[in-house]
């Protein structure tokens, strides 16, 4: 298991030999005496190995570090990537998104420079599992199941866990992967460790704050043991915007934008987050753990977006003669828990309790049982809104990176002339629930000769509620607020505007919209407008029923084969609502479905020597559809004449996947392995789209999740990682990380006109490299990440030559650290060298829809470990 331990049953009686290998460490080989009815108990403590005269030296407690993720790996039974906490720290990542971007076949999308969500093997997000120590985690998010990884620290967890090919004992829902996140375990001595630093963000221009500790022992002659870790990120982030939208004149043929916007953004991000972990050691054969881990995530907006819409297609003078021009400001109310901006309230914990035990010397048993929830909650989010209904503007595309939209008559656009045109308050609530409950047995069958095997059978009952309960209110100045020159206004503009020379401009301050007493009568009157909220509300509750059979069967001393099936009963019910804009009536919808998922596995290993390993996998998973899709809600807006749908007949998205891995590990803590990968996908989801749909006696343009046709995937992966010994003189002292994935995807998605069309999330490539220096007390790293461009999984609109793109990204980073004194290490950081902004297309790379710039940062502190 993870803390080095290993439990053989059903050994005859008599005298052997038990040889231990490990990366980076010297073979072990100790004799025992097997007796009948007794448990012999050997502890054994491995030494380095040496490699050219040097020691390798590898730093933690426990079996930890890099040499016993690769060792965990080399021993695992499927295709797996394993990364140490000791590696995650070899790169200046502050959350898991933005580590896992350095696994192979993994790629991330960001929100604010910060890696969010992650896309495994040309998937995206909602196709792939994300757990914390083996149970999956809750999302936060109302219409997505996609795990927000930018909740938890980088440095909360002891080692990463990519599983491509799951086994039967692992939950199905894993088209891509299932990542799972380790979180500390006891030390087998007194741990006390931490950071304290900070920093400074470019764009912002204000610093930011970070901390974190581990505190570890044993007790009761090592019978019990406990670990308390925790982190504190401040954050002062910011971001230079525009986008728009882009239409094609169909008589024309021309493309041109119909909107066009430029934001500033100003954020203050908070990340806590403490965990705690116990085992106790009832005896030799028999084990209790329980682990808990609380994440919170504040996050302050105030937004100032300028806007420039009912853009027609321009004339020859590049002039379009009535535009529409808005000022908007986004925050929230005046107290000591928004501060004036719009505050998203993201939390997350989770609690597991658990045993391993051996029953009568014969079989094993695990069981645990665990409860998670997520939420996220928006309290008192305000928008205040100015509009010039009509105004000539120029529209300049000659460069469609950086389309500029500019007034043509300044006397029409005066602060004046911006008139009260909204402010609205809104509450934003969501959270979803799980409760897993999970038994499982491992039964030897035979454990002596070239033919040993092992039964594996067991279960899993699972619960998911789901809930988003919001609402949305309108309010009418009595008084007051005719126009923007009447408010405290102040000018946004940032003079090194990232995103090119845009000018966002004047707006009313934050601290004036969150000053306003909305709930005075006198001033405001306020409109309960549910159109904006009825629909969006639901309640769903999944659950899940797994039963597995799994053979583990050894076939001479070099194959393994892995054979089984996992069985899993989903029952789903569902609450929406119909609201209808023309009545204004909320109607109340129910809906309900089940199904059963039959998955057979078999699994392959090789091993030419201990560490030249051959692995395949035949596996069959699936992801169940969002579960804001599945609710029978139904929302018509008059006004737009469209009308969207939810779908509780949707089916599953199921996989039949193939892979091939090879893998050769080297003594010098390191790697090298290529493997291939494919994938056959049934009831691909995508969002139908039909004009003139009629619906009680009028057409509305409709929106709906439906299943689409099959898709196919398939990719190559090649890994490269180990120190540069072999070099001479300094040179030595070079250390090489590399990886490299190609995907291809095609589908039949029926919204693309007939026309096959790639897979959201796949990036035909996506490469990482490091080099690293490492010389007694000094250590730096440099740090390369690029991905290719991928449809964007949140595109709905596929017009062709419109489709929204997620632009190619290439980021560089710098770290290093320095010690001092034993024990205690100075550390520096610096982020995003090449200040690469998150960047989405419209059909044609030069063509932008969005571009958003973060520049870049820097922090430094202590690091100490006793």
């Amino acid at each position: 298991n993870n803390s080095g331990e290993f439990i053989f049953t059903n050994i005859p009686s008599g005298d052997y030999n038990l040889e231990i290998s490990y990366i980076g460490y010297q073979k072990h080989i100790s004799k025992v005496e097997v007796k009948i009815n007794e448990v012999t108990v050997l502890r054994i403590v491995m030494k380095p190995a040496p490699i050219i005269g040097k020691e390798v030296t590898v730093i933690g407690e426990r079996l930890a570090g890099q040499a016993k993720a690769l060792s965990q790996q080399r021993s695992n039974d499927n295709i797996t990537n394993i990364i140490s906490s000791e590696q995650v720290g070899r790169f200046p990542d502050a959350n898991i998104g933005d580590a896992l971007k350095r696994i192979p076949a993994i790629n991330v999308y960001y929100d604010q420079g910060e890696a969010r969500f992650a896309n495994v093997r040309g998937t995206e997000p909602k196709f792939n599992s994300i757990m914390i120590n083996g149970e999956r985690m809750p999302s936060a998010e109302g219409e997505t199941r996609a795990v927000q990884l930018d909740l938890v620290p980088s440095d909360m967890v002891q080692s990463i866990e990519v599983n491509k090919a799951v086994l039967p004992e692992m939950d199905g829902d894993a088209i891509g992967g299932a990542i799972n996140l380790i979180t500390r375990t006891t030390p087998n001595a007194l741990r006390i460790s931490g950071t304290l630093g900070s920093g400074y963000n470019f764009q912002s221009q204000k610093p930011q704050y970070i901390g974190s500790f581990v505190f570890g022992k044993r007790f009761l002659d090592n019978k019990l043991g406990f670990v308390l870790s925790g982190s504190y990120h401040d954050h002062n982030l910011g971001s230079d915007n525009t986008e728009g939208h882009w239409l094609k004149d169909e008589a024309k043929g021309k493309i041109y934008p119909n909107l066009w916007e430029v934001r500033e953004y100003q954020i203050r991000r908070l990340r806590q987050s403490i965990s705690a972990a116990l085992d106790y050691e009832i005896s030799n054969t028999s084990k209790l753990f329980l682990n808990a881990i609380y994440n919170h995530r504040n996050d302050w907006e105030n937004r100032y977006r300028l806007s420039f819409d009912k853009l027609t297609l321009p004339d020859a003078n590049g002039m379009v003669s009535k535009a529409r021009i808005r000022r908007q400001v986004k925050g929230g109310i005046d107290n000591d828990v928004n501060d004036n901006a719009r505050l998203e309230d993201q939390r997350t914990y989770s609690l597991s309790l658990g045993g391993n035990h051996l029953i009568g010397e014969l079989f094993k048993m695990n069981w645990s049982a665990s409860y998670s929830k997520a939420s996220e909650e928006r309290p008192n989010e305000r928008y205040l809104r100015f509009v010039v209904k009509s105004a000539p503007v120029s529209v300049n595309i000659s460069d469609l990176r950086t389309p500029y939209i500019n007034p043509t008559d300044l006397s029409k656009v005066k602060l004046s002339d911006f008139v009260f045109d909204e402010l609205t308050e809104e509450h934003q609530y969501t959270d979803e629930i799980n409760t897993n409950l999970k038994l499982n047995f491992e039964l030897p069958i035979t454990t002596i000769g070239e033919y040993k095997s092992l039964l594996k059978f067991g279960g899993k009952y699972k619960i998911k509620d789901k809930k988003r309960d919001n609402n949305f209110f309108e309010y009418k100045p009595l008084s007051g607020l005719t126009n923007l020159a009447a408010t405290q206004y102040a000018d946004y503009t940032n003079p090194d505007f990232l995103a090119g020379d845009y000018l966002v401009g004047f707006f009313p301050t934050n601290k004036f919209l969150g000053s306003l007493n909305l709930k005075d009568k006198t001033l405001f009157q306020e409109t309960d407008n549910p159109a904006e909220y009825a629909a969006a509300n639901f309640k769903a509750n999944e659950t899940i029923t797994a039963g597995f059979v799994q053979l583990n069967q050894n076939i001479g001393e070099k194959l393994l084969i892995i054979a089984g099936l996992r069985i899993e009963n989903t029952s789903l019910e569902y609450q929406g609502n119909e609201f209808n804009d023309d009545t204004q009536t909320i109607n109340p919808t129910n809906g309900q479905d089940s199904y059963i998922d039959v998955m057979p596995g078999l699994h392959a290993k090789y091993n030419f020597d201990e560490n030249t390993i051959l692995r395949f996998a035949w596996t069959n998973t699936l992801a169940r559809p969002d579960y804001y899709s599945l609710v029978p809600y139904r929302n018509i807006a008059v006004d737009d004449a469209e009308l969207t749908m939810g779908n509780p007949a949707l089916n599953p998205t199921r996989s039949m996947n193939f892979d091939l891995m090879g893998e050769k590990y080297l003594e010098s803590i390191g790697i090298i392995s290529s493997g291939i990968f494919y994938k056959s996908i049934n009831d691909f989801i995508y969002v139908h789209v039909q004009d003139k749909f009629l619906f009680n006696g009028k057409e509305y343009k409709m929106f709906q999740p439906r299943n689409g046709g099959k898709a196919t995937l398939y990719g190559f992966e090649a890994a490269f990682q180990r120190q540069l010994d072999f070099l001479p003189s300094f040179l030595s002292n070079l250390g090489l990380y590399f990886n490299y994935t190609f995907t291809k995807s095609e589908t039949d998605n029926p919204a693309y006109s007939g026309n096959k069309i790639e897979l959201p999330g796949t990036a035909p490539h996506t490469l990482n490299a490091a080099l690293t220096y490492q010389d007694g007390s000094l250590t730096l790293g440099l740090s390369f990440n690029y991905t290719d461009s991928y449809l964007d999984p949140e595109e709905t609109d596929l017009t062709p030559g419109l489709e929204r793109y997620y632009d190619a990204a290439t980021y560089l980073d710098l770290n290093g650290s320095y010690q001092f004194m034993k024990g205690f290490r100075f550390f520096f950081e610096a982020n995003n060298l090449l200040n690469q902004p998150l960047r989405f297309y419209a059909g044609q790379k030069d063509r932008t829809y969005q571009a958003e710039y973060y520049d870049r940062r820097f922090s430094a502190g202590i690091k100490f470990d006793l």
